[in-house]
């Protein structure tokens, strides 16, 4: 068994989520969790009430969908945090480097997770607060 201190298994995630590439694909990543969230939430209602003609008393589904929805965007929030937080310049960037493309593209997706947060939770709000289909 090694010796590790609690710091030492941390900081090895931190490393290799702060060497990982970050493109343009990461960026769209909280925004596309939130419209698929979206387009659930909507098509739930629809069947919910097509079939039932209310909503269930406690919408299971929909309730891992949310929790799952949310942890996505989470989770690319958090890696996009960390790498944000790469050493680099000051700015103004007047050279565009590739450290500097990484994290302006890196604080773009911790604002768009952060507004994908946001607007999954007022997705599903009315979701879990209404009981009727009219």
């Amino acid at each position: 068994m090694k010796n590790e201190t609690p710091n030492e298994g941390r900081g090895g995630l931190r490393q290799r989520v702060g060497g990982l590439r970050v493109t343009l694909w990461t960026l769209i990543v909280p925004p596309t969790v939130w419209a698929g969230h979206f387009l659930f939430c909507y098509l739930w209602v629809a069947v919910s009430c097509a079939k039932m003609g209310a909503f269930p008393r406690f919408p299971t589904a929909f309730v891992i969908g949310t929790a799952v929805a949310l942890a996505i965007i989470v989770a690319s929030g958090w890696i996009a945090w960390i790498q944000s937080g790469t050493p680099g310049d000051p700015p103004p960037h007047d050279d565009g480097t590739d450290i500097d493309r990484l994290r302006f593209l890196a604080h773009a997706t911790v604002l768009l997770a952060a507004l994908s947060f946001v607007a999954v939770v007022f997705t599903a709000a009315p979701a879990l607060m209404l009981t009727d289909c009219r």
